[in-house]
């Protein structure tokens, strides 16, 4: 591995899945492989008797490597919920994410790591995204969805990130609202009040093309 990034969002639902893909996208149209995990999932449904999440199969769809489901999502549950309730009797653990990672890193030159929710979504009884993002080491990009209340949760978020000892690489406006009011002047708020660069703007599209918003990407 040449690289890696954690993939965190200012709430669940503002895109991180399509950012993520945009990122393969990119990072495969500069001729390196990728591979991206999602280490924990709530929310899924049974596919040949075995339970599977939507977002984690477009993750393996589009990385330049094959390898196998168990090993990008090893934490899947049913319910789409926060996963330490979603877990019923189960216990997320982050060695077990951390030896799934470990031998990703070794498969290709980019690996993404995409969380769940937010920084501070529980796993288990005791730990949280933030406790994952800092277990494996790797810069994290915060992905904001342009939409009401999103100059706030944007800024706590990037507080709780660097509070936490994470290096925040930059960070990705996700447009998910079409009727949202003024979304060029938030994201300009958010660009003067985060010292962190803006690493890309992601429109909204009806029928997603990763292609196309590969395209609006810097790195």
């Amino acid at each position: 591995m040449k690289q890696g990034y954690f993939i965190t969002g200012t709430d669940t639902n503002v895109g991180k899945t399509v950012a993520t893909v945009a990122l393969m996208r990119y990072f495969k149209q500069q001729g390196q492989s990728v591979l991206a995990m999602k280490p924990v999932a709530a929310g899924a449904e049974l596919q040949r008797g075995q339970l599977r999440n939507e977002d984690a199969l477009l993750l393996q769809a589009n990385a330049t490597v094959d390898v196998g489901y168990d090993l990008i999502n090893p934490y899947v549950f049913a319910l789409p919920v926060s996963p330490h309730l979603a877990a019923g009797d189960a216990t997320v653990s982050l060695e077990v994410i951390a030896e799934h990672f470990n031998t990703l890193k070794h498969l290709a030159d980019i690996v993404l790591v995409e969380g769940a929710g937010g920084w501070y979504t529980p796993l288990n009884a005791t730990q949280t995204i933030c406790d994952l993002a800092s277990a494996l080491s790797l810069p994290v990009i915060l992905v904001v969805a342009v939409k009401l209340g999103c100059l706030n949760h944007a800024q706590l978020s990037y507080q709780a990130i660097v509070q936490s000892g994470s290096s925040c690489a930059g960070w990705l406006a996700v447009h998910v609202d079409r009727q949202q009011l003024l979304p060029e002047a938030n994201i300009a708020t958010l660009q003067a009040r985060l010292p962190i660069p803006l690493l890309g703007v992601l429109p909204f599209q009806d029928d997603l093309d990763f292609d196309v918003l590969a395209g609006c990407l810097a790195l």
